[in-house]
């Protein structure tokens, strides 16, 4: 990704949590715009229990209905349900790999990675994963690269 203007900041992810949030700020700009996603996100992060991972994966029928008629988050109840199947995902996958961060480092290639990433979770297209993995530190091909094989 660039490192110029309109590349968003990178963090380091200290918890699963961070991982989520990140993730979650994908899976809700998929065919949204950008600035509604960061116009509702101090909301969001306070419906959303500040991501907590294992709070997120406990939300049942009745945590998820609440949340599609709360005005604080945007109200797509697929991705809401989908944000829960991932946060599950998650934690599988951390257990799994003994870290999540070693998951992501244990393809060894990006692409590899995507793929991956495209079967394990929900709502992760191409550009919401470079824009995860750029967000949490990981190695992406340069955005020029990336962004080439997608204009055909």
């Amino acid at each position: 990704m660039p490192t110029g203007e309109g590349a968003p900041p990178r963090i380091t992810p200290k918890s699963l949590d961070d991982y989520l949030e990140i993730q979650t700020k994908a899976v809700f700009q998929s065919r949204m715009s950008w600035k509604v996603v960061e116009a509702k996100w101090p909301t969001t992060r306070e419906a959303l229990d500040e991501f907590q991972v294992a709070a997120i994966a406990s939300y049942g029928p009745e945590r998820l209905a609440e949340l599609g008629d709360d005005a604080r988050v945007i109200r797509n109840k697929r991705k809401l349900a989908a944000i829960t199947d991932n946060a599950r995902k998650m934690i599988e996958l951390d257990e799994q790999y003994d870290g999540f961060r070693n998951y992501l480092r244990s393809f060894g290639d990006f692409y590899l990675l995507m793929e991956d990433i495209r079967k394990q979770f929900k709502f992760m297209g191409p550009v919401g994963i470079y824009y995860w993995m750029w967000v949490v530190g990981e190695d992406v091909p340069p955005h020029e690269e990336f962004s080439e094989p997608m204009k055909k």
